[in-house]
């Protein structure tokens, strides 16, 4: 399936989900990455701009550039948008929190506790406005236990949530190209498609150095297994991976499978057959 019908099956199967809902508007976080950059404009297409509503929460390790391109995504979709930084609470949950540790907040701990922020300042716009909150979680990130429940796992829909990393990198240059062949603006700033993806949690953090591996390279492994069923020996050699990294990222997903049965709804569709 091409990135342009992957874009038009995750459209459509939001605005199915938020019609049952009797089409309330949306509230998404932007980071300035790719994945809240796609569910961005991927809302805006199945519900007009004026319905969704974006929020950046740059904490401590946030880079200028990741919220100038939020804002720039936001102009060009032409989003009502607000700044909630998290910092303050952030240092906040690290005072009452350190007494309790016996220790600094830091590590894991810290990271998550960020994102906990983030998701209380979603929420609590959620409950006031009675907006409902996307998810802009993939489907690499979910299979990899790369994400913190109860903070970047919540929200009601997950448009880009059955899609691998690298096929959101495809939906937003399919996007991008569209606006381009009809004389309009890019909604996707150029700079979110080429800087390294990084969650922001931590100094110098990149995802892919986290993961241990190239999202070229694991989406590809991942897809084999784990939708068209191949064995690791034969999905390993196809990724360019050892069969021992290949087991051991195998079985890495295979561990956080209590963590994607707390994950929102996804578009159901068969991307990968």
């Amino acid at each position: 399936m091409d990135a342009g019908l992957k874009y038009e099956r995750c459209t459509q199967a939001l605005a199915r989900f938020l019609r049952g809902l009797h089409d309330p508007d949306v509230v998404i976080g932007l980071s300035g990455g790719l994945d809240s950059s796609v569910v961005a404009a991927l809302a805006v297409d199945a519900l007009g701009a004026t319905c969704v509503h974006g929020v950046l929460m740059p904490g401590p390790f946030s880079s200028d550039h990741s919220v100038e391109d939020a804002w720039e995504l936001a102009r060009r979709l032409g989003i009502d948008a607000c700044q909630v930084p998290i910092t303050e609470p952030h240092k906040a949950f690290r005072t009452a929190l350190e007494p309790a540790l016996g220790a600094p907040l830091e590590g894991l701990a810290d990271e998550n506790a960020q994102a906990r922020c983030r998701m209380v300042v979603l929420m609590a716009l959620s409950n006031a406005r009675g907006w409902i909150v996307l998810n802009t979680g993939n489907r690499s990130e979910a299979l990899m236990g790369y994400s913190t429940l109860y903070g970047d796992t919540a929200g009601a829909f997950a448009p880009i949530g059955g899609l691998y990393k690298t096929d959101v990198f495809a939906l937003a240059r399919w996007r991008n190209a569209q606006a381009s062949a009809c004389g309009e603006v890019p909604p996707i700033p150029a700079r979110v498609l080429t800087k390294p993806p990084s969650a922001e949690l931590s100094a110098n953090q990149s995802d892919e150095d986290s993961l241990g591996v190239s999202y070229e390279r694991l989406d590809r492994l991942l897809i084999d297994v784990f939708e068209r069923g191949r064995g690791v020996e034969e999905a390993s050699a196809a990724a360019g991976l050892s069969v021992d990294h290949a087991r051991f990222l195998v079985e890495r997903a295979q561990s956080f499978a209590f963590k994607r049965a707390l994950e929102p709804p996804y578009p159901s569709d068969p991307f990968y057959v």
